[in-house]
């Protein structure tokens, strides 16, 4: 059962559209769906709302650090709070992936992901869920860093939207029900 959800993105109003901040695009979906609104937190160096589902409490955190200082806000929160690495989700871009597609996963390594890089380091832990939501890859190495910070085309964007829905529609056995329900609702998702 997760109870610390993770958006990965970069704060700011040019980043808000971008590939890189689809894990922004997931919390704030999430925060409509339960009807909460995220607000700063300094002490969690973030936006943070906090919410009860069936009497357990639940975070929701997009961390305000930029990308590659994003353990930073989670570390602080999940000590505070006493959440385990496996009671954390983090929502991330996926360059591997195509975009609608999306994967639940335990652990791993961090991919060369920046974000989760950080966070493996300030948790010194990487068994953590990672919700991976797929942004398609530029098809040179060199066009990384312009790709996951442009903008998907049209197309792209309305991909991306299902699987962001696709994934919410397991929510409640994400925050209450068994994982492997959880693994199973996602990873059967139909490919774009």
């Amino acid at each position: 059962m997760i109870r610390l959800f993770v958006g990965l993105g970069n704060p700011g109003p040019e980043y808000e559209g971008t590939r890189h901040n689809v894990g922004f695009w997931w919390i704030d979906a999430l925060a409509r769906t339960l009807g909460v609104h995220l607000a700063p937190e300094r002490g969690y160096f973030g936006l943070m709302a906090r919410t009860s589902v069936r009497g357990r409490a639940l975070w929701l955190l997009e961390p305000q650090t930029f990308m590659n200082a994003s353990g930073k806000s989670v570390a602080a929160l999940a000590r505070f709070y006493k959440i385990a690495p496996e009671e954390i989700l983090v929502v991330h871009d996926e360059l591997d992936f195509p975009p609608g597609q999306v994967r639940l996963k335990r652990g791993g390594s961090h991919g060369g992901h920046n974000g989760l890089r950080d966070i493996h380091a300030q948790l010194g832990a990487s068994d953590y869920w990672r919700l991976r939501i797929g942004i398609g890859h530029p098809g040179a190495k060199a066009e990384v860093i312009h790709w996951v910070l442009g903008r998907p085309s049209p197309d792209q964007r309305r991909l991306i939207e299902g699987a962001i829905d696709h994934a919410l529609a397991a929510f409640p056995e994400l925050a209450g029900g068994p994982m492997d329900k959880a693994s199973q609702h996602i990873n059967t998702a139909p490919q774009p």
